[in-house]
């Protein structure tokens, strides 16, 4: 959310850059209110001038003894009126600030303007595809035929979009879950944690997710509980309404969960295989920061999400997202995207954003220097999405006989160097 001051004196300035945005809000509103809640303020000081100035003549008129009761009759219908101007300015205010909740973040200045992700801008490429003498296969073909995924009896269990880990699948989804949880502990320097997988409507508020997004969620019938669309939300809130000291900053915390969405907004993309879930496997990384600091951790926070890639010697890519594809709670938002051989692109694999103040103003999350007070940013990034990082490696490492060789750095974890076909029960 934005500061109401900051928005309201910087209005035009503000307006422009959010009309860089897909689908920008329509500020014509707050322009009206402005209108009204200044005019109701200048007439209620205007009015207070007079009254003023009317209360001294009462005075006066009472020390000679003269009759006061026609003054005091307009004195009450001012105070009166001034009320009722008062009221209107406190309700301008109030609609301001409700739809102020709606309005998405502004994007940094070093975000690039476009329209959609064809304008989103290629930071590096790091590693080469592999090449084959052989086409190819889909995790969606390789999965089932290795004996490893299956898709029929997870729709019968439950529905479409949904996955069944079998023997090594299962196992390397867990394997690259605790690699990853291991690096970025030992070697990163974030602590982990591990939060509840529902939270409440404040915590989904409080990132930016409720009330906008409401219809990507999954409630809980009959109370105030949501599952988790990205461990972001509980990790963030740990220190919702909480002051921390701004000498401990940067807080960086990681956490592995099952993130659950109803991908509402996402028909017809991704169908096949498990690119697009409503449960997948993340491990999320969470940083506190101090505002001058945030845009170095922010390249740091990235770079740590890529290092799981560059230690698995999976190819992959950074974009800048545009300001057209930035997400509504972001100021500015890196996408690490993998090569995919079977599907002959780079798909993303972690969004590495920067939020600035927006989340902890909605948050309540403060940092304190001295005496001074003030919001902290929030920044997160996926360290990484385990499903399509599975994908990555049944896609990149597949062989001509149809097997997989497990990459190095994830050998001590599964204990195989070649998952091969296996028959199912």
């Amino acid at each position: 959310m934005h500061d109401l001051h900051y928005f309201r004196t910087n209005f035009e300035k503000i307006a422009e850059r959010l009309a860089t945005r897909s689908n920008p809000p329509d500020l014509d509103r707050f322009r009206q209110l402005d209108v009204e809640r200044r005019a109701a303020i200048t007439k209620a000081e205007q009015l207070q001038a007079k009254a003023n100035e009317n209360s001294i003549e009462i005075g006066k008129l009472r020390q000679s003894g003269a009759d006061t009761s026609a003054q005091q009759e307009q004195q009450r219908a001012m105070k009166a009126e001034i009320s009722e101007l008062n009221k209107q300015a406190d309700a301008a205010d109030a609609e301001f600030q409700e739809l102020l909740k709606g309005v998405p973040n502004v994007p940094h200045e070093s975000v690039p303007v476009g329209k959609d992700s064809d304008d989103n801008l290629e930071v590096h490429r790091v590693g080469e595809p592999p090449m084959f003498d052989f086409q190819p296969k889909a995790h969606w073909d390789l999965g089932p035929e290795l004996g490893i995924l299956d898709f029929e009896r997870a729709t019968k269990i439950t529905g479409a979009r949904f996955a069944l880990y079998w023997g090594l699948g299962a196992k390397l989804e867990r394997a690259l879950i605790n690699f990853m949880l291991d690096t970025h502990t030992r070697e990163h320097g974030y602590t982990e944690v591990l939060p509840p997988f529902m939270v409440n409507s404040e915590s989904l508020y409080g990132t930016g997710n409720l009330p906008k997004f409401k219809a990507d969620l999954f409630k809980i019938e009959g109370f105030d509980f949501w599952l988790i669309p990205t461990a972001e939300v509980p990790v963030t809130n740990i220190y919702r309404d909480e002051t921390l000291d701004a000498d401990t900053l940067p807080v960086k915390l990681c956490a592995y969960t099952p993130c659950f969405r109803s991908e509402a907004g996402s028909y017809g993309r991704d169908v096949r295989g498990i690119i697009r879930q409503h449960q997948f496997q993340k491990v999320e990384l969470v940083k506190f920061a101090r505002p001058d600091q945030s845009y170095d951790e922010l390249e740091k926070l990235t770079s740590d999400a890529e290092d799981i890639l560059r230690r698995l010697e999976l190819p992959f890519r950074r974009v800048t997202l545009s300001t057209g594809d930035t997400s509504f709670s972001s100021a500015k938002t890196y996408d690490i995207e993998v090569w995919l051989p079977g599907q002959n692109d780079y798909k993303e694999i972690s969004s590495c954003s920067n939020f600035e103040a927006f989340q902890a103003r909605r948050a309540s999350i403060r940092m304190r220097s001295g005496k001074k007070s003030e919001f902290l940013h929030t920044l997160n990034g996926s360290g990484l999405a385990a499903g399509r990082t599975w994908v990555a490696i049944v896609e990149n490492y597949q062989q001509k006989d149809g097997s997989v060789v497990v990459p190095t750095a994830l050998r001590p974890y599964l204990n195989e160097e070649v998952i091969r076909p296996r028959k199912q029960a």
